[in-house]
């Protein structure tokens, strides 16, 4: 994605996932902030991390959220992970002649943990783990290297922080903290900040 970078990262594990996804918000060479969460929260199960201009990202977070929201209103249920990723990519292709500029790593659960990875047009994969974003054959290659099947959802933490933390280290889009979003299978979502020098 050539324009504004990040880095955001995403990790299933039997117990939960976790996405990550670094603070600082860029364009070119030039700092516009060093506390741009791009990491968010979607209903009490399910989150996005994402990588790309940051009124795209709130925009497509604030969306999601209210498509999801009245469908849970109106059927009385609540929306399964799979479907709300392709309600996802359904708002990312309908706007195809004129995309929102973000790549996303969308997960939560249901009846298992998962996650999805979405381009700026809405194509849907499932995946195990991913990144995104201007460093993430950084951050790739560590998850490649590190991630395993049966890692806690604490292992999972420590390895979203820690590829996004080499992923800064080279990018210079990337940078001035962390923040990591924890759904555990079965509870509450949960985001903290985390410190690159930590």
């Amino acid at each position: 994605m050539s324009g504004p970078g990040a880095t955001a990262v995403g990790i299933k594990v039997k117990d939960g996932v976790v996405l990550a996804a670094e603070r600082r918000m860029s364009y070119g060479g030039f700092i516009m902030s060093k506390a741009a969460r791009k990491v968010f929260k979607v209903g009490d199960r399910m989150g996005m991390a994402c990588a790309g201009l940051y009124a795209d990202m709130q925009a497509i977070a604030r969306a999601l959220e209210n498509e999801i929201r009245y469908y849970e209103i109106s059927n009385k249920r609540k929306m399964k992970v799979r479907s709300a990723a392709r309600l996802l990519g359904l708002i990312l292709y309908s706007n195809k002649l004129f995309p929102l500029m973000t790549e996303t790593v969308f997960g939560g659960y249901d009846d298992e943990p998962r996650i999805f990875v979405l381009d700026p047009v809405g194509s849907v994969i499932e995946e195990k783990y991913s990144a995104v974003g201007t460093g993430a054959p950084l951050a790739m290659a560590l998850l490649d290297k590190e991630y395993r099947e049966d890692m806690s959802l604490e292992e999972a933490q420590n390895l979203a922080i820690e590829s996004v933390k080499v992923a800064s280290g080279r990018d210079s889009l990337s940078g001035d903290g962390i923040d990591v979003l924890v759904i555990p299978f079965g509870g509450k979502p949960s985001i903290r900040t985390v410190s690159l020098e930590a």
